[in-house]
């Protein structure tokens, strides 16, 4: 069978390609090609499309980039055309792929969705589109499954890929990851995950280092990546008394007394190898306005959503400054009262969320609910309106 399917981010990347590599043992002629990253390549997807050219941040950056957004989406739809796929697998990223779902449907294609958009936080109407052009959406997160429920939409819950991935990963030798990156082996790591977007870097990793001057028996390392360029992260950083290591998140993590993060997956991440963290998020003020004017639940990071409370502290827009992370890591170091409960907190967490093996059931998922397919005709229009909306 011929998959079409696409991921616009690191995080997309991953997961996107871990599903490939579960859907090839039980399609041994399954054919790949979508947009995507080195991870999807590597499994054997034919690229149309680098997800680095296709990373727009926020309401503002995407306006500005409204003629590169709309090539993109011309591009895709285009190419699902030419290649007459017998599935759209779309994963996450929805300003493009609800588009892109919409289109698929339109003109016959079956359309899964993996990763479901935030739809719960700030923007439920569009779960009308996602019951209008999705035939199965498949969520990994517990409450998510409820939520698409009560709107009718056919959902099936298979479980966080992040518990794949750690499964995966082992255990990370500490001297060997100390000597590889040139790190002391006396003094204790506090990581710094400022994102993997050229955004979320150069707004939330100054702020984060202002911090590393009140802490001077720890050494602090930022997890960086490969797909943004190093000359990025030395700008930033300067003469501060920071480390920088690459496409090591993991092995960072496990090696980590603690933990400033950028709100997303990371945080759910950090949460997952037991790091006390304080998570870290800043917009621009326009995007936080409207954000804050249309969101709908109480928290931002994964950690607090799926245990409904405050679990970890969220330093947002305006809380986010040098005094309050500084008090925040300070009780995460030496408040044994609360690392105590953090990681009681954590292992709660852990349960919630359910065993490893989300990417092999969602491929079960995908195979059992492939059927013949019709083709539409009619086309799918996209306005900087509907962008918006």
């Amino acid at each position: 069978m011929k998959y079409y399917i696409i991921a616009g981010e690191a995080s997309g990347d991953l997961h996107a390609s871990n599903l490939v590599a579960e859907i090839k043992k039980k399609d041994k002629k399954a054919e790949f090609r979508g947009f995507g990253g080195d991870l999807m390549k590597a499994q054997g997807v034919d690229l149309v499309k680098h997800y680095r050219m296709m990373a727009y941040m926020g309401f503002v950056e995407v306006a500005v980039n409204l003629r590169k957004v709309l090539g993109n989406i011309s591009l895709c739809k285009k190419d699902i055309l030419d290649y007459q796929p017998d599935v759209v697998i779309l994963v996450d990223y929805p300003g493009f792929n609800f588009r892109i779902a919409d289109f698929a449907h339109e003109k016959g294609f079956k359309v899964i969705y993996y990763i479901s958009p935030q739809l719960w936080a700030w923007k439920r109407r569009r779960v009308k589109k996602v019951k209008r052009s999705v035939d199965k959406m498949l969520v990994i997160l517990p409450f998510e499954e409820e939520f698409y429920k009560r709107y009718g939409v056919d959902v099936t819950y298979v479980g966080n890929p992040l518990l794949d991935e750690m499964s995966k990963f082992g255990s990370a030798n500490r001297s060997i990851f100390l000597r590889r990156n040139s790190l002391g082996e006396s003094r204790e790591i506090i990581a710094m995950l400022p994102g993997s977007r050229r955004q979320e870097v150069k707004r939330m990793l100054p702020v984060m280092l202002k911090v590393v001057s009140h802490f001077p028996n720890y050494q602090f390392v930022i997890a960086g990546v490969s797909s943004l360029d190093k000359s990025l992260y030395k700008d930033i950083i300067g003469n501060a008394d920071v480390f920088l290591v690459e496409n090591q998140t993991y092995e960072l993590l496990q090696n980590s007394s603690a933990a400033l993060v950028t709100s997303g997956t990371a945080t759910l991440e950090t949460a997952l190898f037991t790091v006390p963290e304080v998570v870290c998020y800043k917009a621009t003020d326009f995007s936080y306005r409207l954000a804050k004017w249309m969101i709908k639940v109480k928290f931002i990071s994964l950690v607090n959503l799926v245990m409904e409370r405050e679990v970890v502290k969220e330093l947002i827009q305006s809380d986010l400054t040098e005094d309050n992370l500084v008090k925040e890591l300070d009780q995460l170091l030496h408040n044994a009262k609360r690392q105590r409960k953090l990681l009681e907190d954590y292992v709660e967490l852990k349960d919630r969320l359910g065993n490893a093996g989300a990417s092999e059931k969602a491929a079960e998922v995908i195979r059992e609910s492939m059927k013949p397919r019709s083709y539409g005709a009619v086309k799918s229009l996209v306005s900087v309106h509907d962008w918006f909306t």
